[in-house]
């Protein structure tokens, strides 16, 4: 097994389309074979909780504040091709429950349970706001890798240098960086660049699709090679986005 397993996808400013992002990219790894989980440290935001249709009770936060509470209490499978499989583990909380869940103990915890997750799933991606809440430090201070999610603008720039210092502040390195909905005068430092595929609501989710892939899809699969140093073994010659976006309309 490969030595990285956990991946944090840390978003430098709010409207990065991380969450989509981390959806995507475990579900290319379930459509290639691998287990997968994406965990939830945007308690703010909640947005990894419209991609499950269930009842969210327990939620990642429970996870954090109750060390008895069992991994895969909080756990929801989303349907992939492929012979993985995609589960997620969102937050979906009052305020009284997410606050409960951002001490520093329970950010610790959050951390825990992402490297406890590693012995369930082949993969463990993180979906991560700006590093200036507890869950976000222990989430980035507990995976194999951090990831720099940012836009290809100079905001995004200008983001990413602050979270560069904030990621060396708790001790942790930037593994990579990756400019999502990005075009090619993206960031010079860009790792990775994920085009605006003009992706469509969280319903349609996931529209990677490795059996036909287009740009969009080998961005993602550069970023799971990236994260993770795995090929997942797109062969069929490259497509334009403007391809993809055909492919994609009614």
């Amino acid at each position: 097994m490969d030595s990285t397993r956990s991946a944090a996808l840390v978003g430098v400013a709010g409207g990065v389309g991380i969450t989509r992002l981390a959806v995507e990219t475990g579900a290319l790894l379930a459509a290639v074979g691998r287990d997968v989980l994406v965990l939830d440290a945007a308690y703010a935001t909640q947005g990894l909780s419209t991609y499950v249709d269930a009842r969210l009770d327990p939620d990642v936060t429970t996870l954090a504040s109750d060390p008895s509470l069992a991994l895969a209490d909080a756990c929801h499978a989303i349907e992939t091709p492929g012979d993985g499989a995609l589960s997620v583990c969102p937050a979906h909380a009052p305020f009284a429950r997410t606050a409960a869940a951002s001490t520093a103990e329970a950010g610790e915890r959050l951390g825990e349970r992402l490297v406890a997750a590693t012995e369930r799933f082949d993969y463990v991606l993180a979906d991560v706001p700006p590093v200036t809440t507890n869950p976000a430090v222990g989430v980035v201070t507990a995976a194999d890798a951090v990831l720099a999610v940012t836009t290809g603008d100079g905001r995004g720039a200008d983001a990413l240098s602050r979270e560069r210092g904030r990621l060396a502040d708790v001790g942790t390195r930037l593994d990579a960086v990756v400019a999502n909905r990005a075009g090619e005068d993206a960031l010079a430092d860009a790792d990775v660049v994920v085009p605006d595929a003009s992706l469509g609501p969280a319903a349609d989710a996931p529209a990677v699709d490795p059996a036909d892939p287009d740009a969009f899809t080998r961005a993602v699969a550069s970023l799971v090679d990236v994260a993770f140093d795995l090929d997942v073994g797109l062969d069929e010659a490259p497509r334009t986005l403007a391809d993809g976006l055909r492919r994609r309309l009614p």
